[in-house]
């Protein structure tokens, strides 16, 4: 945990003991150099700390002044080691008339939510299974020998280079601290704006219900937002992993330092070159890479988004844990293929629920959280792939006209 935590001034009260809090007081310290957070009732002040956590300074700071208990349970699998790390931190405790969660959030509900994650421990569903990840390795591996053995034993024809680029768009070639960094934020607050990098879309499109009206309402127009679904095929898929998120990774790796992320990203190119220069040429072997980089930019971009872009898209409103996933969330209909196509990301729902949970488990939790959602009327939504491919589509069409209604009449 970042070689423990830095020392605070501990604000005692004449009795020695700790000082106690309201929320209103605990949610005056929100902003940059000035964070506390509430975790089992204890008032943390990690103003200094939060450049020292391991998972980003940007995630806790987006629990800065709220209940951040489920999301601390959510993220570390080691609960009993975090809390040894924090005790420096500690700084007081909510009054004993002031409730656990903020008043946004439904007790009740937090509290059957963590009855039910404290079931799926119980019974191992956090458990990986080693062998499972082996032979999905396994089978990435095979899918690159199998390129390979294409091109060497029957050349590099335009209908069998299509086949080795297929095969190949199962590598990413990224750093995994850059992904780490987005990917925990996006599962902290899916779909908040200014707290979820995944819904800023650098002003190239509009999404959501309140952003479009806000950018209509401002005459800003960077782009014909109404045409945005129909562009989307054009500067979304194909360019999002070629272009943005190469640019990204390399950026982010070089302004941070992370090193041996690069000397893995590399290791990556050096191989592909080294297979492939041989039988395609320096310039045919670029533009093979580039290929294969626009097949996965499609699959990464149709199966991460939709989940994510037709669902409620706003600012923070500072829900409860399961109320925030699953209103930033939706499944897609359980099948072999559903399974294998979106490496289990069918199952969103529960991937966003229990982050540390191996996704092989995921099936197992799913009835159990319905059947929560039923019992406190959350809308648990389940989708066709082609319905959530397409609902990303129509979204942004919507998203596009509600800009393009208040840029003209607001």
């Amino acid at each position: 945990m970042g070689g423990g935590g830095q020392q605070t001034d501990r604000i005692t009260g004449t009795n020695g003991r700790f000082s106690t809090y309201t929320w209103e007081e605990v949610q005056k310290h929100t902003k940059s150099g000035d964070q506390w957070i509430v975790v089992e009732r204890k008032v943390y002040n990690v103003s200094q700390w939060v450049k020292r956590h391991p998972g980003g300074r940007r995630i806790i700071g987006h629990y800065a002044g709220e209940d951040a208990t489920e999301a601390f349970t959510a993220f570390h699998p080691d609960l009993q080691l975090v809390r040894k790390y924090m005790k420096p931190l500690l700084i007081g405790e909510l009054e004993a008339s002031e409730p656990s969660q903020d008043s946004q959030k439904n007790a009740a509900l937090v509290e059957d939510f963590r009855l039910l994650r404290e079931q799926l421990e119980a019974e191992g569903c956090f458990k990986a299974q080693p062998l499972f990840f082996l032979l999905h390795l396994g089978h990435i591996l095979l899918l690159e020998a199998i390129a390979l053995m294409l091109v060497w034993n029957f050349g590099t024809g335009w209908i069998n280079t299509a086949i080795v680029a297929v095969l190949l768009a199962t590598a990413q070639g990224a750093s995994a601290e850059w992904w780490n960094h987005r990917h925990f934020q996006h599962h902290a607050k899916p779909n908040v704006f200014k707290k979820d990098p995944d819904v800023n879309m650098l002003n190239a499109f509009v999404v959501g219900k309140v952003q479009p009206v806000e950018y209509g309402i401002k005459k800003i127009k960077h782009l014909p937002y109404n045409h945005q679904h129909k562009y989307f095929f054009f500067i979304g898929p194909p360019l999002l992993i070629p272009v943005y998120f190469q640019f990204q990774i390399f950026h982010n790796m070089f302004s941070h330092g992370l090193w041996v992320d690069l000397v893995w990203c590399i290791s990556y190119y050096v191989r592909y070159f080294l297979c492939y220069t041989q039988f395609y040429g320096v310039f045919w072997a670029v533009l093979l890479f580039n290929f294969v980089r626009f097949l996965e930019s499609h699959w990464f971009v149709w199966v991460t988004q939709m989940s994510h872009i037709p669902m409620d898209i706003d600012y923070e409103k500072r829900q409860d844990w399961l109320s925030m996933q699953l209103v930033a969330t939706c499944n897609i209909e359980q099948s072999f293929f559903n399974d294998w196509f979106s490496g289990h990301l069918n199952f969103q729902i529960e991937h966003h629920l229990f982050p540390t949970m191996p996704r092989h488990n995921y099936w197992r939790a799913a009835p159990r959280v319905r059947a929560l959602c039923d019992k406190y009327g959350v809308k648990y939504e389940e989708k066709s792939l082609y319905g959530a491919f397409a609902d990303i589509v129509r979204s942004l069409e919507k998203s596009g006209e509600l800009w393009l209604d208040a840029y003209l009449n607001k």
